[in-house]
């Protein structure tokens, strides 16, 4: 099992072979922190409009005396070439073209945070990931491959989209019992449609379902700090032993025309990952659906 306090997973990382992390899990509603060797994670609010110069800023002064080597972002809203290609919808501007990793002055891996969360509680087979928050998370890992995805704004029904029905405004505006039948109808439906044989419910406001939809298992936003962890692990049998007893997902490095080394760098372009490193082989003109691929590693 899985760890159940991301703490844990931060403490086993703190040692001189591996980096000390700093995981940043971008939300609408909050901005939260984990590094390792901390205990409890730091919340700091965000909203509509915090800009992405506003959130380094507000990072750096909350993590005043915690070191750190390496960053870890989960980003609400699509990433390509490790960068984030589409300013997010909850939050403010200034996030395309924004050099993180000079903002925080150390190498920086930026991954869909529907995708992070999804990386950090994934064990096997083909698991579904949605993230009930102020709007509406999604991510496929599909045999050890994780694929981002928006769902949240295609249309649903009514000339609305899912995010609409799901996400937190929808809560908010039809009542509980009306949005947990939602949230049941649409599970039912993905299932059928994307012939997932496992789906995990996350983000913060899964804790309002009186009840599960069938089949499905309740994520936890520590998943999020997880799967930041692991976004540095390199694939050995020697780290796989930091992911406790079950399977574990450890990205490998893509190739140079992902700008390498990171592996959450998406050049619109399948890469397949080997042993011996990665290339690609289709087109890199961007228009093929773009896919992490990582491997399976058992401890």
């Amino acid at each position: 099992m899985p760890s159940r306090h991301p703490e844990a997973s931060a403490k086993k990382l703190s040692t001189r072979k591996t980096p000390r992390i700093l995981v940043i899990d971008i939300g609408g509603t909050n901005v939260k922190l984990l590094a390792t060797g901390m205990k409890v994670p730091i919340k700091i609010p965000s909203g509509p409009t915090m800009t992405a110069r506003q959130m380094v800023s507000k990072v750096k002064n909350a993590l005043k005396g915690i070191k750190y080597d390496v960053v870890s972002i989960g980003y609400p809203g699509p990433v390509l070439a490790g960068h984030p290609f589409k300013q997010p919808v909850n939050l403010g501007g200034g996030w395309v073209g924004f050099n993180f990793r000079k903002a925080f002055g150390c190498p920086v891996k930026i991954m869909n945070d529907a995708a992070m969360q999804a990386l950090g509680g994934y064990k096997k087979g083909r698991m579904l990931f949605l993230g009930l928050g102020t709007g509406l998370g999604s991510a496929m890992i599909v045999d050890g491959v994780v694929l981002p995805m928006e769902l949240a704004h295609l249309p649903y029904k009514r000339g609305k989209t899912y995010e609409y029905y799901l996400g937190k405004r929808g809560l908010e505006r039809s009542g509980r019992k009306k949005w947990q039948k939602e949230v049941f109808k649409v599970v039912a439906e993905l299932r059928a449609a994307l012939e997932a044989d496992q789906i995990m419910i996350g983000g913060g406001n899964a804790k309002k379902l009186k009840k599960l939809p069938p089949g499905t298992k309740l994520g936890h936003n520590r998943n999020a700090f997880v799967g930041g962890l692991r976004m540095w692990q390199e694939g050995s049998k020697k780290n796989a032993a930091l992911a406790s007893r079950s399977p574990s997902l450890f990205p490998h490095f893509c190739c140079d025309y992902c700008f390498a080394p990171s592996m959450v760098t998406l050049c619109g372009i399948r890469c397949h990952i080997r042993a011996s490193g990665a290339s690609c082989d289709v087109p890199r003109d961007g228009s093929s659906y773009p896919r992490y691929t990582v491997s399976l590693i058992e401890p």
